[in-house]
């Protein structure tokens, strides 16, 4: 892990140390190294030379604290760096003379054996590169058998795999296919109930509406009745000089006492009829009594006539 950043942290407390003589001819040592390297690098036809690049390279006499503490920090990270770099460096070149010595050896022993690459037939160099270009595809570092056989087993594997998830996501997508299939039938068969759904509304509306408005004609003409009725009703009791007073408990007391009024006028009246037929003088009444009397004693005269002739006729 590269921790260059934490020591590189311009905001750190700067040590006492940082601006003391030897740690500015590190730090002047540091990027003369640098600028020799630029140098070697660049060669002897370079601009300026090693001594220019070198005092370029230098600090001068204003440097603050905080710049070499941070250069001296960048220098201690940049060595270290360059010390792994070198570790690794000298492994590589190490494992490519390695490589180089292990290729020469088998050269030899391919040219002893008359299989150099020259010498190969056509066919055999054929062989030999597709050999390579499957090693290469296969990502097989050698030629033996079972380096072949490992990796087309791994081959083998793969595409056993390949071949499980092919048929997996092939199950799968008849799977969605047949739900998509049976989702677009129920979608037609949704759609056509509610085109009828549509059509049966819009007659059942329709019909809903003229019946209202049949409706609504004949409630016109009953509202136009009652209001005539009502004009009517009006009319009769400003005739018969109704007052809101007169409600129906009051009419009710009023039959009553109508009722109350007739029973007990019914036998003044009863007498007084069998008065009208009196003349209106005094004398011709007195006369009209007396005869009515000599009719009613005449009656009774002839009634006990009846009667005795009755009960004589029995006792014979």
């Amino acid at each position: 892990m590269d921790h260059t950043a934490e020591h590189l942290d311009p905001t750190a407390p700067t040590p006492s140390s940082a601006s003391s003589p030897a740690a500015v001819a590190g730090v002047n040592a540091w990027l003369a190294s640098l600028a020799a390297e630029a140098g070697s690098a660049g060669g002897a036809g370079g601009r300026g030379g090693r001594g220019d690049a070198a005092s370029e390279l230098s600090l001068g006499p204003d440097s603050t604290p905080l710049g070499v503490a941070y250069l001296r920090t960048l220098a201690a990270a940049s060595q270290a760096r360059s010390r792994a770099a070198g570790v690794v460096a000298a492994e590589l070149r190490a494992q490519a003379a390695e490589y180089r010595a292990e290729a020469a050896r088998l050269r030899e022993a391919l040219e002893r054996a008359g299989l150099a690459r020259d010498a190969l037939p056509p066919t055999a160099a054929a062989a030999a590169r597709a050999v390579a270009a499957v090693s290469n595809l296969l990502d097989i570092r050698d030629a033996d058998m079972s380096s072949f056989v490992v990796a087309g087993a791994d081959l083998s594997m793969r595409r056993a795999e390949a071949e499980e998830k092919r048929d997996k996501v092939h199950k799968e997508s008849n799977t969605l296919l047949d739900y998509t299939r049976k989702a677009i039938n129920k979608h037609t068969e949704l759609k056509k109930m509610l085109e009828k759904f549509k059509n049966d509304v819009e007659k059942r509306q329709a019909e809903q509406m003229t019946g209202w408005q049949t409706k609504l004609v004949m409630m016109d003409s009953k509202e136009r009745q009652y209001i005539l009725q009502v004009s009517n009703y009006k009319a009769m009791l400003n005739r018969v000089a109704y007052t809101p007073e007169i409600n129906h408990g009051v009419l009710m007391e009023m039959a009553e006492h109508k009722k109350d009024l007739e029973r007990r006028t019914k036998p003044i009246a009863d007498t007084l009829r069998s008065y009208q037929d009196l003349p209106p003088d005094k004398a011709l009444a007195a006369l009209a009594i007396e005869d009515k009397k000599r009719q009613y004693a005449a009656a009774e005269k002839y009634l006990e006539d009846v009667l005795q002739s009755a009960l004589t006729t029995t006792g014979l």
